[in-house]
């Protein structure tokens, strides 16, 4: 039997679109084991969203790796469990990306490393800011040319904690990029770039204070915030119950907030958030710095 854990990623972080993204403290986990026939796929909390049949997205992933190694997939049975939400904006796509990669790997006993499977995983997804972190941990910024991915890891301190607001609506990823602008201006161009150089900075360094400038940007969240209702008001709370900064994640709808005061944030936030229309429930979480694990027969390999 073959169990993989995956963390929940949030990508972009402001000014970082389709390059910067981190790992979080909540967790898809899935099963695998050869069967005699067929296929099998178990979904634990019954979720009618997560397909059962071959569109399934790690078990298509583990198809795509076995015929990317020129073998043939055996059956196989599947089990998940999953904490990350889907179609929020934490990486639920690209944990199963991850999931399915790993249990190829031990399934076919390829032991392809922790790098070359970055390496699929990023080709897979198109962008390297969800799967990067999901597969090293920490916070990555990555970069893609035809032929691979060069990223740098940065290992985030575990006191900054992470309030993500999750609503109960959902945002498909097809319309958050539908309403992004084919051009901008250079003026645009120069505010992310050097708020994405400064967030990565501040990140290495811990200089949380730099945040609040660090997490602008113009390239993408201005135009899916009319897709969010009370997006831009909610940031603005955030920031005056203590945030550092906050941001979209992702494609959205999720919202995030780093703090250093658990307790008071949670209670100010949870009270307005309240008061909208649509429901929000806010997690606090910290940075997963290790990445995906795997066990076979309850032994962690890595």
């Amino acid at each position: 039997m073959i169990k993989v854990k995956v963390p929940a990623t949030t990508a972009n972080m402001g000014p970082g679109f389709d390059s910067i993204g981190m790992a979080l403290s909540m967790y898809n986990i899935v099963y695998a084991e050869e069967i005699d026939k067929g296929f099998e796929i178990i979904i634990q909390d019954g979720n009618k969203q997560i397909p059962t049949d071959e569109t399934n997205l790690i078990y298509k992933t583990i198809d795509f790796f076995y015929r990317n190694i020129g073998k043939d997939m055996p059956a196989i049975r599947l089990i998940q469990q999953d904490s990350i939400p889907h179609t929020r904006g934490l990486g639920s796509s690209a944990a199963c990306i991850v999931a399915g990669l790993h249990i190829g790997n031990a399934l076919s006993k390829s032991f392809f490393s922790k790098e070359e499977l970055v390496q699929m995983a990023a080709q897979i997804e198109g962008h390297p800011d969800n799967t990067t972190p999901a597969l090293l941990g920490g916070m990555t910024i990555g970069a893609m040319n035809a032929s691979d991915m060069k990223y740098v890891k940065i290992k985030v301190a575990e006191n900054i904690h992470f309030a993500v607001m999750i609503p109960e609506f959902t945002l498909s990823t097809e319309l958050a990029r539908s309403v992004l602008p084919k051009q901008v201006t250079i003026k645009d161009a120069i505010f992310n770039s050097s708020r994405a150089a400064l967030l990565a900075a501040s990140m290495i360094t811990g200089d949380i204070d730099n945040l609040s400038l660090a997490m602008e940007d113009r390239l993408h969240q201005p135009y899916r915030a009319k897709l969010i209702p009370n997006m831009e008001a909610i940031i603005r709370e955030a920031k005056s119950y203590g945030a550092k900064g906050a941001y979209l994640s992702g494609a959205g709808p999720s919202l995030i907030a780093v703090i250093k005061n658990v307790v008071a944030f949670r209670k100010e936030m949870a009270e307005y958030l309240n008061t909208l229309q649509d429901k929000w429930q806010v997690q606090m979480l910290q940075v997963d710095n290790e990445g995906a694990k795997v066990w076979i027969n309850e032994e962690l390999k890595y």
